[in-house]
C-alpha cells in the first residue's frame, strides 16, 4: 500500500514531508477556505462538512470560512471513516482535544495531530506492517511531557493509524471483490 496521496484528501504529497506544509498555503492565500473549497479538496459532499459541523464533530466555520484547525478536524474524520463510525471518531477526537470550542483543554493542536497521523501512515507504509512496528513507530512519534496525556495520544493514535489502514483494506477488498465479479460474469458470458 503506497500512500501517496494525503490522508483525507485528492491531493498528492510530493516531496513535501508534513501533509500541512502542502496544504497550509492554500489557507493562507485565500484567507480560509470556503465550503466548496474543501469540499474540492475532499470529494466531500458539502452537506456532509455542514452535517459534521452542526454535529458538533467539526468547530464552526468562522465568518463562512475554514481555517487549519477547521481543516485539519475534517482531514482526520475523512481518513477514518471508511473504517469507524462518525461517533466513534468524535468520542476519539473528545478524547484527545476535548470540546471542538475550546482550544484550551486540546493535548495537541489538530494540525500537528493530523501531521503526525499523516507521518505515521507514511512511516508505517514504507515497512512491513506488524503491530510491534506499528506501535514502537506511534510510541517514537508521539512527544508530550506530560505522561498521561503522551499514554493518551499515543493511543488514540494507534486507534487511527490501524483505522485508516483498515480503510484502505477494506477499498482493496472492494476493488478486488469488483474485479472479481466481473471476471465471473465475463467467464459466465463465454460458456
Amino acid at each position: 500500500m503506497s500512500v501517496k496521496i494525503i490522508p483525507g484528501t485528492n491531493i498528492a504529497y510530493g516531496d513535501n514531508k508534513d501533509a500541512f506544509s502542502v496544504l497550509r498555503p492554500m489557507i493562507q492565500i485565500t484567507g480560509g477556505l470556503s465550503l466548496g473549497q474543501i469540499c474540492r479538496i475532499t470529494n466531500l459532499q458539502s452537506s456532509t462538512i455542514q452535517n459534521w459541523v452542526k454535529r458538533g464533530f467539526v468547530p464552526r466555520p468562522e465568518h463562512k470560512k475554514y481555517y487549519e484547525r477547521h481543516l485539519s478536524r475534517i482531514l482526520l474524520i475523512s481518513a477514518l471513516r471508511d473504517c469507524m463510525n462518525i461517533e466513534d471518531i468524535g468520542e476519539l477526537m473528545v478524547l484527545i482535544n476535548g470540546d471542538t470550542d475550546d482550544e484550551g483543554d486540546d493535548i495537541i493542536s489538530e494540525t500537528a495531530l493530523y501531521d503526525v497521523f499523516c507521518e505515521a501512515v507514511r512511516e508505517l507504509d514504507e515497512i512491513s506492517l506488524n503491530m510491534q512496528e506499528i506501535e514502537h513507530c506511534i510510541d517514537e512519534l508521539v512527544l508530550h511531557e506530560d505522561r498521561n496525556a503522551k499514554e493518551r495520544l499515543s493511543m488514540a493514535l494507534k486507534v487511527m493509524v490501524y483505522a485508516y489502514l483498515c480503510g484502505k483494506c477494506l477499498k482493496q477488498i472492494q476493488l478486488n471483490l469488483s474485479r472479481l465479479r466481473g471476471e465471473q460474469n465475463e467467464h459466465e458470458k463465454q460458456q
